[in-house]
């Protein structure tokens, strides 16, 4: 059920990072994100897929993780992401396409949760770094998001939103990683 999924969808940032994904099954949640619908049908989107120790090393080192844990969150060796996703737009195509990158990978990643795999969608990219280490040219393509992805090693639960308001997500002394929700007659006007 949809619902399950979305549930399940939660910003994993540890995983098994032994547990490979193959370049399959990024085709298979490439080819999802395909057929979801495209601003004008301009089809812009393009993606760089990645999952090779090699290449996975280079994604992750322009990647920033988990601002508000100030560093905690950080993946350790042996927890990174078996495989990432970096969304492209073709700028031949369009620009500025950011619902149709929102809709694409949440998109990918209800299809990887349905996979029993889970991610953290990143917008916090050394791109000039990223688009050097994979021969990616500014000029034709801009760098808008990356989709890291893997086994997830960590429990993540939704709770309610404290009486302070605070909406930060946080960690206990076990490692269990909290993420505050609003209620839904809160964000109904």
């Amino acid at each position: 059920m949809l619902k399950d999924l979305v549930l399940k969808n939660r910003s994993y940032r540890r995983f098994y990072e032994d547990e490979q994904i193959s370049i399959d099954i990024l085709r298979e949640l490439v080819d999802l994100a395909r057929n979801t619908p495209s601003t004008v049908n301009s089809q812009a989107l393009k993606y760089k897929l990645v999952c090779t120790a090699e290449e996975n090393e280079k994604v992750f080192s322009t990647l920033s993780w988990a601002g508000l844990l100030k560093g905690k969150g950080v993946p350790v060796p042996g927890e990174k992401p078996s495989a990432y996703i970096i969304i492209l737009c073709d700028l031949s195509l369009g620009k500025d396409k950011h619902w149709d990158e929102g809709i694409a990978a949440q998109t990918i990643m209800l299809g990887a949760v349905e996979k029993g795999l889970g991610g953290c969608i990143i917008g916090s990219i050394k791109k000039e770094q990223l688009s050097q280490d994979f021969n990616i040219d500014l000029n034709k393509y801009s760098i808008d998001l990356v989709l890291a992805l893997g086994k997830p090693k960590e429990t993540v639960k939704l709770v309610e939103m404290p009486e302070s308001g605070s909406t930060a997500y946080y960690r206990d002394e076990s490692g269990t990683h909290y993420v505050p929700k609003r209620a839904l007659d809160d964000i109904i006007i």
